[in-house]
């Protein structure tokens, strides 16, 4: 381990400290292949003192009334926002993406999400009840669960820590955070951050680690009532099976394997700009991206042709230019999956029409001032067709990466029974000026959210989850305070 590389601490109790037996895991900028940080390999030991110094302050921030704990959270969005260039530079080196996606999407987005929950608790309305027995109130009442467990990924890594962060911590809870050891940067520097605003030592407590070392830890720990993970399907069935043993309060989003519906009555023009970004978006690497796309046989060619066409003009080079439309992908063993994918899909009689390779670094923008680009994770956005839509394993498997396929169909019938063939129900697209259609087709696709002729456009009120084996739970808005807090009815009686 080279000891003048950056060394990330874990932070507990308002503190950043070492991990307790000092092991480190290397951390790789993805842009060029190299260690450039070392994160906290913690276990058991640090995950027991961040949960002890979250019980701990969890009296007193529980007590604290709803407009503290509002203020407290714009105050934290303020102070992140002002550091908005400094997190979105971080957040651009550590996992690839391009530092305008960081810059315009990631980083405002996590800014967003402390917002709209600081003023969420200021609105929540109870329940109460009269009737329909006679002289009887019922009403209901809201607590903190606790010391929640909070654990995020690697694709969106502040946007979806933050997403967890805030509504905890909103409602009156303390929490443990697990971040994932591949991007520890930005969750590193919120410590900060809090530290910076005044939020009280062990509210919010951040351990670095991989999941058997230090996920596991904090899902089985018996002063951890609540789990929020994001994450891999098979990552999660395994917290599912350590946290239904203990009967903990469980929400996973999980992965999947989006589809696109085009109809041929779509807008053409807006529906090809918009698939091409629900594909490639951050390489990809989002759990709502489009991986497969199902274009009616009339619109089919002609479809192909430009999406073809527009994807060849995204600019793959260095994260850190603002010229750059895709980065690198997260590490050298996602890039070996992505291209293990791409073989398969050649075996099963597919045709790749662009991409489905390495770049040259002539190719990569940067590559020509910067030659360790040359061992960065970078990979074409590739399009494949001529791939069987009931049998093809790649239109099945989730690769969470710069590659889609596109398909033809026929009816209505027959999209919907391609759509819904996976294993998978977390997001999905559908194009047509057709209301009716819309309506009935969205109804029927297997999927937690369906974006009707856009993409991406998150109200946070809304639902978010997946269906199958993309998750259990919900949360958004009143699905977030919900889970977040536990409900006690109240009835009494108030008369003779």
């Amino acid at each position: 381990m080279k000891e003048d590389i950056n060394h990330f601490k874990n932070f507990i109790n308002g503190e950043y400290v070492a991990p307790i037996d000092n092991k480190y895991l290397a951390n790789y900028d993805p842009s060029i292949g190299e260690i450039y940080s070392y994160v906290p390999d913690s276990n058991e030991k640090d995950i027991n003192e961040a949960v002890k110094a979250a019980k701990e302050a969890f009296p007193l921030w529980s007590s604290k009334s709803a407009q503290e704990r509002s203020d407290m959270l714009y105050k934290i969005a303020n102070e992140l926002e002002r550091r908005l260039k400094e997190f979105a530079e971080l957040e651009s080196r550590d996992q690839g993406k391009t530092i305008t996606t960081a810059s315009t999407i990631e980083i405002p987005r996590s800014v967003y999400n402390f917002r709209f929950f600081a003023g969420a608790i200021l609105h929540h309305q109870n329940e109460s009840n009269v009737g329909p027995i006679p002289n009887v109130l019922n009403y209901t009442l809201r607590s903190p669960v606790g010391v929640c467990g909070l654990i995020s990924p690697w694709n969106l890594p502040l946007y979806l820590l933050t997403w967890k962060i805030a509504p905890a911590i909103a409602t009156g809870n303390t929490c443990v955070c697990k971040p994932s050891e591949m991007t520890p940067a930005t969750a590193h520097l919120l410590g900060e951050v809090f530290n910076t605003v005044g939020l009280p030592r062990g509210v919010v407590n951040i351990v670095f680690g991989n999941g058997p070392n230090a996920g596991s830890p904090l899902v089985r720990h018996s002063d951890v009532p609540l789990i929020s993970f994001t994450g891999g399907t098979k990552t999660g069935e395994i917290i599912q099976q350590q946290a239904s043993a203990l009967n903990k309060k469980l929400s996973l989003e999980l992965g999947g394997k989006n589809p696109g519906i085009i109809f041929d009555d779509c807008k053409f023009e807006e529906c090809v700009e918009t698939s091409v970004r629900s594909s490639f978006s951050n390489q990809g690497e989002i759990c709502l991206c489009t991986s497969r796309i199902y274009v009616q046989e009339g619109i089919f060619d002609k479809f192909v042709e430009q999406f073809v066409e527009k994807t060849k003009k995204i600019v793959l080079g260095n994260p850190q230019s603002d010229k750059s439309g895709m980065g690198a992908l997260i590490s050298e063993d996602h890039l070996k999956k992505i291209e293990y994918y791409v073989q398969l899909a050649k075996d099963e009689g597919g045709t790749i029409l662009c991409g489905g390779k390495r770049p040259e670094l002539s190719s990569i923008l940067g590559g020509n001032e910067n030659e360790k680009l040359k061992n960065g994770y970078f990979y074409e956005p590739t399009v494949i067709t001529g791939l069987n839509p009931l049998t093809s394993r790649v239109l099945k498997e989730e690769i969470f990466g710069p590659v889609v396929t596109i398909t033809s169909f026929s009816t209505e019938q027959q999209v919907i029974q391609y759509a819904n063939d996976v294993e998978y129900g977390l997001a999905s697209s559908l194009w047509s000026q057709n209301v009716d259609r819309c309506h009935r087709v969205a109804s029927k696709i297997d999927c937690g959210i369906c974006w009707v002729n856009c993409w991406l456009i998150r109200d946070l009120r809304t639902p978010f989850g997946g269906v199958k084996r993309s998750g259990i739970g919900r949360e958004g808005g009143d699905h977030s305070i919900d889970f977040f807090t536990e409900q006690k009815n109240i009835c009494i009686k108030i008369g003779n």
